[in-house]
This record gives C-alpha cells, structure tokens and sequence, in this order.
C-alpha cells in the first residue's frame, strides 16, 4: 500500500493517530522502533537540529527540504512535513508540493502566518489576509500528482484575531479543498470541542510540553473531537535536555566515566544495533566474494 493511501487511511480511521514529530535522524528511528504507525518532521525541531536557532523563519527552503529527504529515506513510514507559509508565492509552493511529494512523504501542512513565521505557540505573531492565503492552498491542491496525497492547511489567527476568525478561516480553507485542517494554539477544552463540532474535515491537535494548549491525553484529544494528536518539541526538548546534561558533565569531571549508566546512556553495542549497522554489516556479505 502507498503511503499516502496509508496515511490517508489513518486520518480518517475511529482511532485517533498519535504522529510524532522528530528533529533529525537519530529522532526518526527511535519514533520508527518504537512502533508507531507515522511520523512528522516540522520546522520547530529542523531550525534546533540544522541551524542550532529557534524557529523563527532563519532556516531555508533549500535546508528544510533536504533535511526531510534524508529523513524520508531512512524509515518505512507514512511522513507529513512541514512547508511553513510555502516559501513563497504560489509558483514557490507548487515547487515545493511536487518536491516534496516526490521525496516520498505522504502529507504536508502550510500555514497562514507572515513571513517569516514563528512557532505557533511564540508571542508577537501575525497572519495574512484569507485572499492572500487561499490561492497558496489552491495551488498546493492544484500541484499534487497522487490524489491520496494529504494536504493540511493551518491558521494562526485565534492568537491574532480570536477564535470566532479561526473557525471561520478553518472551515473556508476545508470547503477550498484542505483534507485536513489544524487550528493552532487554542487555549482550552471548549475551544478544541467547538473547532471540532463547526469544521467537517479530520482536524489535528498540537500537544507541546508548556505549550498554550491544555496538554490531554490521546484518549481525551479523541474524546474532543481530533482525527490527529502532533507531538512537536518533545523529541528535540529531550535530546537538547540530554546533551546538556552530557557536556555539563563532561566538563565538571573531565571524563565520562560516571555519566554513563543505562539510565542516560547508549552503550556502544547498543548504539550499534540501534543505528542499524549490524543489519548493514549482514547486508554487505552477499556482495563480496565467500
């Protein structure tokens, strides 16, 4: 089954598909081992793991999407990515749709924010006009080849202009076509409920750690009304936690010696079958003379 039939076909399934979402490729395989059915690569993370920056628009069309490819490759999992306000105008953004389509993800989102953007949940945001919105979205659904293909819009506007313009600009961006929509940073349980009850397509859920919205369970995002629960910084926040705790340690005891319990540390064999280099060291056998 492609891929995006199977994404496709998550989205729309009872239970509600928890997706997520990784920073580089030591993040995509430990999401890939532990079993979950897909994943999401978004901007937040990229901008941390490729430009050491906060996700404020600095990291490039070029990087992103080279930085997903890589990422794509490396796991048999349906993808959505991140295309941010689409890099440009609508002949950027049916570039970018056929460029990322043929990397092989099986969604992408693209938001109404300015350029440059911010993370949906940092202050000081603003979003542009529908009319300069709308022809991005019909140009993203115009440039897909695989129908099965997810196409994702998402509004900013409820920390802008309040709840009343985000509904009202998620239920215009479904009816323009979006098979799924994402309301950003609402601020309670009623708020999500109503998104829910007035918008006909799947919608998604950003669940980030100190985030501005409650932070539910899986279960109780269902229960709301959610197709999808995203996983944004909780990948990238541990990893950057975790080399913290690594380099302070390192320079106060000048050896590692200490640091390095099951608890905070791969072993090296560990490492090893983790990275898949022992399935590599199998694969290189059949290739040499025995």
């Amino acid at each position: 089954m492609k891929k995006t039939t199977r994404f496709r076909q998550l989205i729309n399934a009872p239970e509600i598909l928890m997706l997520p979402v990784v920073h580089d490729g030591l993040s995509m395989m430990a999401v890939a081992q532990a079993g979950f059915k897909a994943t999401s690569i978004a901007g937040y993370g990229s901008a941390g793991s490729v430009l050491g920056q906060p996700d404020i628009g600095l990291i490039s069309s070029t990087e992103m999407l080279t930085h997903y490819a890589n990422l794509i490759a490396r796991v048999d999992l349906p993808v959505m990515v991140d295309i941010d306000t689409g890099f440009g105008d609508v002949n950027n953004v049916i570039r970018t749709v056929r460029q990322v389509e043929q990397m092989g993800a099986a969604a992408l989102f693209i938001e109404d924010q300015t350029y440059p953007k911010r993370c949906g949940h940092m202050s000081g945001k603003s979003v542009v006009d529908v009319e300069e919105y709308l022809p991005k979205l019909r140009a993203a659904l115009w440039a897909r080849k695989d129908p099965d293909f997810v196409i994702m819009a998402r509004t900013d506007a409820l920390a802008v202009y309040g709840l009343d313009e985000a509904i009202r600009r998620a239920k215009l961006y479904a009816e323009t076509g979006a098979d799924m929509v994402f309301v950003e940073a609402v601020t309670s349980v009623e708020e999500m409920r109503r998104v829910n009850a007035e918008v006909s397509v799947p919608s998604a859920a950003n669940m980030i750690e100190g985030g501005r919205t409650p932070f539910l369970t899986a279960d109780e995002l269902q229960d709301a009304g959610y197709a999808v629960a995203c996983y944004p910084c909780g990948s990238v926040f541990t990893a950057a936690k975790a080399l913290q705790n690594w380099a302070g340690y390192l320079k106060e005891h000048r050896t590692t010696k200490g640091f390095t319990s099951p608890e905070t540390m791969m072993s090296f064999e560990e490492y090893f079958r983790f990275i898949g280099a022992e399935d590599i060291r199998e694969r290189e056998k059949q290739f040499y003379d025995k």
